[in-house]
C-alpha cells in the first residue's frame, strides 16, 4: 500500500526521496509528497496524482536540505486531494504514515477541545498534532514520540521530521513494515528494502512495536516497552535490474514473461531434479497433521484453492481454504493437528497476518508461504515456505501467483510422500511433471499474438464469464479477477457444472464466455457446457490443449495451451488468462501496472 522513505544524508535529499518514491509506485497511490529540513527549517511539498506532478511542484518551488521524508499515499481516510496528502504537518512536526489509526476520532476530538485545528480529513494529522503538543509541553523528541505511540490504536508505520532537529528522523511500526537502511555517514528509513535500495544494501527490519531514532551515524532502536534493542543488519542483494521494464511495455507484461524463470527458481527450493525427489520441508511433519487450514486474500486465495485440490488428491490430506478477512471474525472451530498456512506475496497482508496470529494464539502450528522471506508472516510463523518470484511491481499479481502454486503443488507431493500415500515411483513421476512446468509455461507464451487478437474482441464487452471444472475452477476465478482488476470489465468465474444453476441466464451474443478445458477426465463434461453456451448464442473462447476434440463450431475462438499433466495444468493455463487480461486492458488504454483504487500490498484491513 502506501510507501515511506526517510533520508538523513550528506547530499540534497529531494532527488533521493523522489528516486525512492518512484521505486514505491508499484504499491499503488493517489498522491505524493516530501518534507525536508533546510538547516533547522522544516518545509514540504505535496501533489495529487502521479509522482511527476510532485516533480513539477518541486521544479516551481524547490526544497533544500539533506534530511527529509517522502510518501506515496493510497487514500483510507479522506479523499485524494492535496490537503489529505502526506507529509502532514502540525507546528514543528511533519509525519508520513502507512496504516490506519483506529481511535483517531477520539484523539482528534480531544485535540480540538484543547484548541488544535485541523486542515485535513486524515487520521495521520492527529499524530502530528499529538507529537507537536508534547514538544510544546517540553518533552524531548524521543520521549514525546513514545508518549504519542502509547496513545495510538491500530496499524501504522511512521516517519517523523521535527523542525529544529536537523540530524534526526523518528520511525515506528506496528502492523505495517518498516526498515532502517545503514549507509556510510548517513542513514535511511523505508517501508521496505526496495525503498532504501538505491542508497544501501544493508538493512535492519524493525520488529512489531519497535520505534527508532536515526541520525547521520546511528540508529537507536527501542522495543514496545521502551527498552533499547539491537536488530541484526541484513545484506539485501542488489535488485535494481529486476525492477526495470526492459523491452516490455509494462511491468505486468515483463512479469508474465518471467514466469518460466520464477517458477523454476521456486521449484528448485522444493525438488531434487537429479533424483526426482521432493525435498521434505524442515519443521513440519505432514504425517502428524489431520488437516490444513489455508488463509489468504485475493489472488493468493485462488492459489490456495488450487492447493486444496492437490493436497486432497495427491496426499489425501483434507484442506480448508478461507478468505482471511472473514476467517477470524466468524469464530471458527479449530482442532489440534491442524496446520494453519498463510499465503501471501508480501507477507504483510493485514487480514492474513491477523488471521495467522489468531491461529497461533489458538495453539495451532503455523506456516507462511511468502515471497518476502523477511516479512512479518515469515518471521512470526513456525515454518516459512518460500517462493522465489523476485520483486513483483505490477499491482495485478502474475508471477507471484504461479510461484505460489508451484510451491504448493510441490508441498502436496512432499505431504503425500511423508504420509505414505505416494510411492517412490509415483513421486518420481510427479516431480517429473513439476519439472516440466517452466518449459510449458514458456511454450504457452507462443500464443501471445493469437490472444492479443481475441483480447481486442473482449475489450468491447461489458461482461465476461469464465467457466472451468475441477482444479481449473480457481483459474476461472483468477482469470475473472485479473480482467476486472486491470481492464475494469465486469467478469465472473464459475464452476462449469453450476452453469444451469443460474449463470446460463447471462448468456447472450454480447457476453463472451472464456472456458478453460484441459484434456483431462472432465474434458467431455466441459465440452458439453461449451455446446450449451453455443446453442444459446454465446461467444465462446476455449483455452485447451485438445482443440481437435472440441465439438465443431461450438467455440468462436480457440487458444491452444500446451499439453500437460493435470497436476500442473493450473500453472500452464495461468499464462493465457493473464495475457488475455493484459492485452484486453492495453486495448482499452487503462493503467495496467497501477489500476485505479488498487494497491499492491494491502497492509490495513
Amino acid at each position: 500500500m502506501c510507501g515511506i522513505i526517510g533520508v538523513v544524508g550528506r547530499s540534497p535529499a529531494v532527488p533521493r526521496l523522489i528516486e525512492s518514491l518512484k521505486r514505491l509506485e508499484y504499491r499503488g497511490y493517489d498522491s505524493a509528497g516530501v518534507a525536508t529540513l533546510d538547516g533547522e527549517t522544516l518545509d514540504r511539498r505535496r501533489a495529487v496524482g502521479k509522482i511527476r506532478a510532485l516533480e513539477e511542484t518541486l521544479a516551481e518551488n524547490p526544497l533544500h536540505g539533506s534530511v527529509g521524508i517522502g510518501h506515496t499515499r493510497w487514500a483510507t481516510h479522506g479523499v485524494p486531494n492535496e490537503p489529505n496528502a502526506h507529509p502532514h504537518r502540525a507546528g514543528r512536526v511533519a509525519v508520513v504514515h502507512n496504516g490506519i489509526i483506529e481511535n483517531f476520532a477520539e484523539l482528534k476530538a480531544g485535540l480540538i477541545a484543547r484548541g488544535r485545528s485541523f486542515t485535513s480529513d486524515t487520521d495521520t494529522e492527529v499524530i502530528a498534532h499529538l507529537m507537536d503538543e508534547r514538544l510544546e509541553a517540553g518533552d524531548e523528541p524521543l520521549k514525546a514520540f513514545k508518549t504519542v505511540l502509547d496513545q495510538l490504536h491500530g496499524a501504522y508505520a511512521l516517519g517523523v521530521l521535527i523542525e529544529g532537529e536537523a540530524d534526526l528522523i523518528l520511525g515506528a511500526r506496528r502492523g505495517s513494515p518498516l526498515v532502517v537502511g545503514h549507509g556510510d555517514g548517513e542513514m535511511f528509513l523505508g517501508s521496505d528494502a526496495l525503498a532504501v535500495g538505491p542508497f544501501t544494501d544493508r538493512v535492519s527490519y524493525l520488529e512489531e512495536g519497535d520505534y527508532v531514532a536515526i541520525t547521520h551515524d546511528q540508529a537507536r532502536i527501542f522495543d514496545a516497552d521502551g527498552g533499547a534493542v539491537r536488530r541484526p543488519v541484513t545484506v539485501v542483494p542488489a535488485s535494481a535490474a529486476l525492477v526495470e521494464k526492459g523491452n516490455y511495455r509494462h511491468f505486468m507484461e515483463k512479469e508474465i514473461h518471467e514466469q518460466s524463470e520464477s517458477t523454476q527458481r521456486t521449484l528448485s527450493a522444493y525438488i531434487d531434479p537429479v533424483n526426482r525427489r521432493v525435498r521434505a520441508p524442515e519443521g513440519i511433519d505432514f504425517r502428524a497433521l489431520n488437516r490444513i487450514q489455508i488463509i489468504a486474500c485475493g489472488t493468493a486465495f485462488y492459489a490456495g484453492m488450487v492447493a486444496k485440490y492437490a493436497f486432497e488428491r495427491v496426499a489425501r490430506l483434507p484442506v480448508d481454504i478461507e478468505i482471511a478477512s472473514e476467517f477470524r471474525y466468524r469464530h471458527p472451530a479449530v482442532a489440534p493437528g491442524t496446520l494453519a498456512m498463510a499465503v501471501s506475496q508480501s507477507g504483510e497482508t493485514a487480514d492474513t497476518l491477523a488471521a495467522l496470529r489468531w491461529c497461533k494464539e489458538q495453539g495451532l502450528n503455523t506456516a507462511a508461504l511468502v515471497n518476502v522471506h523477511t516479512s512479518s508472516m515469515a518471521r512470526e510463523s513456525d515454518v516459512m515456505f518460500p517462493t522465489h518470484a523476485g520483486p513483483e511491481i505490477g499491482v495485478a499479481s502474475t508471477k507471484a501467483f504461479t510461484a505460489q502454486v508451484s510451491a504448493l503443488l510441490a508441498l502436496a507431493v512432499a505431504a503425500g510422500v511423508q504420509r505414505g500415500v505416494v510411492s517412490a515411483e509415483q513421486e518420481a513421476e510427479l516431480v517429473g511433471h513439476l519439472m516440466e512446468a517452466p518449459r510449458l509455461i514458456a511454450e504457452a507464451m507462443a500464443e501471445d499474438e493469437a490472444i492479443k487478437a481475441v483480447a481486442y474482441e473482449l475489450s468491447k464487452a461489458r461482461d465476461v464469464l469464465y467457466l472451468a471444472r475441477g482444479a481449473m475452477c480457481p483459474l476461472a476465478l483468477e482469470g475473472a479477477l485479473k480482467l476486472k482488476e486491470i481492464s475494469y470489465i465486469h467478469a465472473e468465474g464459475y464452476a462449469a457444472g453450476e452453469l444451469k444453476h443460474g449463470p446460463i441466464a447471462l448468456v447472450d451474443e454480447l457476453t463472451p464466455i472464456v472456458v478453460l478445458a484441459p484434456d483431462d477426465e472432465l474434458f467431455e463434461k466441459t465440452a458439453s457446457n461449451v455446446q450449451e453456451v453455443a446453442a444459446r448464442g454465446g461467444r465462446v473462447l476455449l483455452i485447451t490443449d485438445a482443440p481437435e476434440k472440441t465439438p465443431q463450431g461450438a467455440a468462436r475462438w480457440i487458444i491452444r495451451a500446451p499439453a500437460c499433466d493435470p497436476l500442473i495444468a493450473p500453472l500452464v493455463h495461468a499464462v493465457p488468462i493473464q495475457l488475455l487480461a493484459y492485452h484486453t486492458a492495453v486495448h482499452k488504454g487503462t493503467d495496467v501496472d497501477q489500476p485505479r483504487n488498487l494497491a499492491k500490498s494491502v497492509t490495513v484491513e
